[in-house]
């Protein structure tokens, strides 16, 4: 399974999925060539800087820890220092390396890359240790703690300068592989959000190609709140020279359900054009958690079942998420006190909103919130999806875009009944309606924050789109959880 959200279904057609006709596969020309030299400098550029950086860190502890004289002070000169650093830091990329921190389709809202840098700042804080408690080699236990905290921290401000940077070259024209997407429909319009969000791949949508007319001429946004980035719909099918006209080194084939004539006519077009193609298949195994792929002495076998319990895991999440809500309802009283003050202020009616909603294996809880949308509007219909929707107050409209009418639920996280991350919980009138691949929401316990809250989907209804839950119940562990955590303060510290 990949390890991408939304890409993870994107196939090359080369694959068994679908046998391609006889067609002559696309040679690489000058532009393909510069584009993958471009592709080879942005990962050492990633390796160098993340040496760098690593080395940094781990001198501006031993910095600090010299300053401060912390516990039994070991002293270690200057330049045995910087090598210590510089093997740590070898030692640490190699170890992102083998997790696929350097690969091209490493995004899933950037959120993957920083569970990586927690996963692998822990791994090599615990080797360190052990090397220091089984040799002679003796390393300061608060130099480590340090290490730990400044490691990932300037990793997660380096990465983050980097992925502004890359950004930059791509709007500029370097690196980038242009790309039709062929189908207009929803599953088009994700591929085309996804892209746009992952730079790292290269990818730049240059238009969408779709056989029905009516639909020619419109224009579609990513989905997110700022629709800044679009891509016009042109007349189907996909031939060679629409093609050629654009100048499109990929042919993204968004139709999931294309039948065998159509999409053998498409690649044969895409290949005459010197285009690669990739398309999104079926949905019937693609990113399912419950199938489980096994490679027996070179056979490829899918096994249907539930995925196995991690107990573990869950024993740890359950206690990180009591002493989470703990810590958050302490320190937050005082502002939590003056939130409800002014929500009695600016309308009439109660300050929580309590409504049932479905959890855990489908048992209802009673779910709280501040309320954000005006007493005598309808308790169990769909979520607004306009921040100017009459039905919610003044208040309510800065509330719902911070996120802070979702904090009364740390009383559902302290009660067991939701935890820190995780599926939103949806209303039982939903959940009605549900498939049975919406179902697999279900087998986890709802939380505050998860990858569909990150993501611009979420301003679209959660059961349309699963794909960000199916992925977190499929690799969910505890580096994630703190990923998302973390990428979630900073989204809601952007108000957005």
């Amino acid at each position: 399974m990949n390890s991408s959200v939304g890409l993870s279904k994107i196939a090359d057609a080369t694959s068994s999925h679908v046998p391609a006709p006889e067609a002559t596969a696309p040679r690489p020309g000058p532009r393909r060539g510069a584009r993958v030299h471009f592709r080879i400098a942005t990962v050492l550029f990633e390796v160098v800087a993340d040496l760098l950086t690593i080395t940094l860190a781990v001198t501006l502890a031993y910095f600090i820890y010299d300053s401060f004289r912390l516990g039994k002070h070991l002293y270690y000169p200057t330049s045995t220092v910087m090598v210590l650093a510089f093997v740590f830091a070898i030692g640490m990329v190699s170890m992102l390396d083998r997790v696929g921190a350097y690969r091209q389709g490493n995004s899933l809202l950037r959120v993957r890359e920083t569970e990586q840098v927690l996963r692998v700042s822990t791994q090599a804080f615990l080797i360190a240790l052990a090397v220091s408690f089984f040799t002679s080699i003796l390393f300061s236990r608060w130099l480590l703690v340090l290490c730990l905290g400044l490691v990932p921290l300037l990793l997660f401000a380096q990465k983050s300068l980097t992925y502004m940077l890359l950004r930059f070259f791509h709007a500029r024209g370097y690196g980038n592989e242009g790309v039709l997407i062929y189908g207009s429909g929803c599953t088009g319009r994700r591929v085309f959000s996804v892209l746009q969000r992952s730079p790292r791949l290269g990818l730049e949508p240059l238009a969408f190609v779709d056989d029905d007319p009516a639909k020619t001429g419109n224009t579609i946004y990513e989905m997110a709140y700022e629709r800044r980035r679009s891509a016009p719909v042109v007349r189907g099918p996909v031939t060679r020279e629409l093609v050629t006209k654009y100048g499109a080194d990929l042919v993204l084939i968004a139709i999931p359900s294309i039948g065998r004539e159509r999409f053998a006519h498409t690649l044969e077009e895409a290949f005459s054009a010197n285009a690669r193609v990739s398309f999104v298949p079926s949905h019937l195994l693609a990113t399912d958690p419950w199938v489980d792929y096994q490679d027996i002495d070179g056979v490829l076998l899918a096994s249907f079942g539930r995925p196995a319990r991690r107990t573990a895991y869950e024993a740890v999440k359950r206690i990180c998420d009591v002493l989470g809500s703990l810590i958050l309802i302490l320190l937050g009283t005082p502002v939590f006190l003056l939130l409800a003050l002014a929500i009695k202020i600016d309308s009439r009616g109660p300050v929580l909103f309590r409504q049932e909603r479905v959890g855990l294996n489908g048992k209802l809880f009673r779910m709280f919130k501040f309320r954000t949308m005006h007493p005598n509007s309808q308790s169990y219909e769909y979520s607004p999806q306009a921040s100017d929707d009459p039905r919610i107050t003044r208040l309510g409209k800065f509330l719902r875009q911070t996120s802070l009418d979702e904090v009364p639920q740390l009383l559902n996280v302290l009660q067991g009944q939701m935890s820190l991350v995780g599926p939103r919980p949806e209303m039982p009138f939903i959940v009605e309606q549900y498939t049975e691949r919406h179902r697999q929401r279900l087998q986890v316990r709802p939380g505050l924050t998860g990858l569909w809250q990150l993501s611009g989907d979420r301003a679209f209804l959660i059961h349309e789109n699963v794909e960000y839950d199916l992925y977190y119940i499929q690799h969910r562990s505890f580096f994630m959880d703190v990923a998302i955590l973390l990428h979630t303060i900073i989204f809601a510290a952007r108000g957005i």
